[in-house]
This record gives C-alpha cells, sequence and structure tokens, in this order.
C-alpha cells in the first residue's frame, strides 16, 4: 500500500471546497493508496489526474519511495497550464516530498 502526501498549494485549494467535495477527493485519495495507478496518464506513467465533477485531481507516483504526492486540484480551463507548470519542476516535486517524508 502506498502512501499519500499533499502538497501545501493542493492543501490551500482543498481547504476551500466544500465538504462534499472534500469528501469525495478523501475518498479518492484512499482509494490511490491502494491503486496508484488508477485515473489518466499525463504523458508519463507517474503522472496522473482523477476527474470528479468538472474537476481534476493531479498527482505524481514515486514508486521507489511507495507514495503518491498529491499537486494540484484544477479545472479543465486552467489544466493545461498547471500540466506544464508541474512537468518543469518535478525535481522540486521530488524534493518537497522527501522533505514531507524526512519530517514524519
Amino acid at each position: 500500500m502506498y502512501r499519500a502526501f499533499r502538497s501545501d498549494y493542493y492543501d490551500k485549494i482543498f481547504q476551500k471546497l466544500d465538504f462534499s467535495e472534500q469528501e469525495r477527493i478523501s475518498n479518492f485519495e484512499q482509494s490511490l493508496k491502494k491503486e496508484p495507478y488508477s485515473g489518466k496518464p499525463l504523458g508519463y506513467k507517474f503522472f496522473r489526474e482523477k476527474k470528479f465533477n468538472g474537476k481534476r485531481l493531479i498527482f505524481l507516483i514515486y514508486e521507489d519511495k511507495k507514495c503518491i504526492f498529491l499537486i494540484t486540484i484544477t479545472t479543465k480551463k486552467t489544466q493545461q497550464h498547471e500540466i506544464n507548470m508541474i512537468k518543469e519542476n518535478f525535481e522540486k516535486y521530488k524534493n518537497e516530498l522527501n522533505e514531507l517524508i524526512n519530517e514524519i
């Protein structure tokens, strides 16, 4: 089973959602721990999205650490911008995840 971590940016967006959306996303997070490769790949096997209610949960999978790193929640309108930004910052997200793991 994988562990799931949230980026600070993801957490800020998550907190602004209504309770029903938060609950649905929490259920997604739990299912991703069991099946991390569910969802649509975004150009790489480890870079994926999960759709719900017109929104997209975008995450990275780190097999070597058995972790899922939840990056952002976006809409179709801003999806491509977010995907491009994440692709440019894979190393930054890897470092951020390492810091979160080390805090545990």
